[in-house]
């Protein structure tokens, strides 16, 4: 009996896709938002914990303080999204891999993409509606920052 091996080296064909390669853009997605994430966290560990008087300092005042400046807005928002986005596509990944059945398979993934949508929605909401002295708001809610005597 003959066993034929063939050429390594020779030019292999394959079948031409059509469409977008969703896995290659997501491998890709994966790589670059977590260069990014890396900068955004510890830029954001930074000015939380070094800067001032440490962990003793985060509170409602910091906070609004913080979100005062729309570039700490734009930062914290693309902090969530990166970071959001990044989880969800790492959880794909492994649903991709371990869910047995491809009726499971979709549950869970449209299942994921709901959770992701709904937490980018709120955490965005969060973000750009806050408002630490809203007028006409109770006195005696409001933080002693607001200058609203009680």
């Amino acid at each position: 009996m003959t066993v034929t091996i063939d050429n390594p080296r020779a030019p292999r064909t394959l079948p031409k896709r059509r469409g977008v390669n969703w896995e290659k853009w997501g491998w890709i997605y994966m790589r670059v938002s977590g260069i990014v994430l890396v900068v955004l966290i510890f830029g954001h560990l930074f000015v939380n914990l070094m800067v001032g008087t440490g962990v003793h300092a985060i509170d409602f005042a910091f906070v609004a303080g913080k979100w005062a400046d729309p570039f700490w807005i734009v930062w914290d928002t693309a902090l969530l999204w990166l970071a959001l986005i990044h989880g969800a596509n790492g959880m794909r990944t492994l649903i991709n891999d371990y869910a047995r059945g491809p009726v499971f398979r979709r549950i869970l993934t449209w299942s994921l993409l709901g959770a992701t949508v709904v937490l980018l929605i709120l955490g965005t909401l969060v973000i750009y509606t806050f408002e630490p002295c809203p007028v006409g708001g109770p006195a005696e809610l409001l933080p002693t920052f607001c200058g609203v005597s009680k």
